[in-house]
């Protein structure tokens, strides 16, 4: 046998030494394991996020502030203890407003501008509440009212002057056409950056666009004319739903253009752990804690519930105030996304950014 053989050759170069610590984390950091580790944390503090941003603002709504209308000399003799005991049986403010008849303080009911109107009457108070302008609202001040009235030995008559559809007892379905207009319109831009990766910019807004369109359409078809549960204003409705749509789509590409795979974090945070708990369909924002109450209004799904809120029930009082906070949020998401589009995972026709600094 001849001296080289049966004699093993030295390991050389990278293969042959076991790998350093730094080629063993930065391995690690390039496989499949980080990112489901970190999914494991971020989708067990979701859960308990999600139960509990809801539980907090639905699970026990309390009033803080009441806006009233005040007829004529309501507030004498037993109307003034009747006012007193409401107040001191709701624990909250009645922020009381006094009109001089019943038309103008009406006229502030269609407005949004009051939920109940105190007028006298012949034995006593009347009462008249809105279970259009929040269906929580309006049964708490009726039951209420009513144990008020039994405790203070006073007469009144509760009417509700603007009532909830037929179809729509509880006044939930506008929260729930309006939930599902937010969370399929996050949900199509996620779809379409799996799906549809190499859409270019303008592209990618015209297709979350035409699917917003489509989308608004068959909810309101679906809740009109198939189900026949709310009787909407077609068309204003249908587009309400899409502006919904688009911008919530919109602010999903946003955040995917700024923080990529990981932009489901702030647009979940947003629309549905913030959002959807403080847009006033479920529990009225009076019912709210105040800070979430005057935070909804200016997100989102609190616009699109307002918006459609009003569209429904208060025909010919539309504001504006909504639309413009749909509109800003999709102004400010296709603005981010259009001038840092280079940053975006998707689209076709360009050097991806490491190959052009390699080159």
């Amino acid at each position: 046998m001849s001296a080289g053989e049966g004699t093993e050759h030295p390991a050389h170069g990278a293969h042959g030494r076991p790998p350093t610590r730094a080629e063993k984390w930065r391995s690690y950091k390039e496989s499949p394991y980080v990112p489901a580790f970190v999914l494991l944390f971020i989708l067990a503090a979701a859960a308990g996020l999600f139960a509990g941003s809801y539980t907090y603002t639905m699970a026990d709504p309390t009033p803080r502030h009441i806006p009233a209308a005040v007829v004529g000399d309501v507030q004498k003799k037993a109307g003034k203890e009747f006012v007193a005991g409401m107040e001191e049986a709701l624990d909250a403010s009645l922020e009381l407003r006094p009109y001089a008849t019943r038309g103008q303080a009406r006229q502030a009911m269609e407005e949004q501008e009051v939920f109940v109107t105190l007028r006298p009457a012949e034995r006593g108070v009347a009462m008249d509440i809105a279970g259009a302008a929040g269906a929580t609202v309006a049964q708490l001040l009726a039951e209420t009212g009513a144990k008020v009235a039994e405790a203070t030995g006073s007469r009144v008559t509760i009417t509700d002057v603007k009532p909830l559809q037929k179809g729509d007892p509880r006044g939930l379905a506008l929260f729930y056409i309006s939930l599902a207009a937010v969370i399929i319109g996050f949900v199509g831009a996620i779809q379409l950056s799996v799906h549809a990766r190499a859409l270019n910019p303008l592209e990618r807004i015209c297709f979350t666009l035409a699917y917003a369109l489509l989308g608004g359409f068959a909810i309101a078809a679906v809740v009109d004319w198939l189900l026949g549960a709310l009787d909407l204003p077609f068309a204003e409705s249908w587009l309400i739903l899409a502006f919904t749509m688009f911008t919530s789509g919109m602010v999903f590409t946003m955040f995917n253009t700024i923080m990529g795979r990981w932009a489901m974090l702030p647009t979940w945070g947003l629309m549905v752990l913030l959002g959807n708990p403080s847009s006033g369909g479920a529990v009225s924002w009076p019912l709210l804690p105040s800070a979430l109450g005057h935070i909804g209004r200016w997100l989102p799904p609190g616009a699109s519930v307002n918006a459609q809120h009003t569209a429904v029930y208060y025909q010919g009082h539309q504001y504006a105030f909504p639309f413009l906070v749909l509109a800003a949020w999709s102004l400010v998401s296709c603005t981010v996304f259009w001038v840092w589009r280079h940053r975006h995972p998707g689209g076709r026709g360009r050097i991806p950014e490491h190959a052009a600094t390699a080159s």
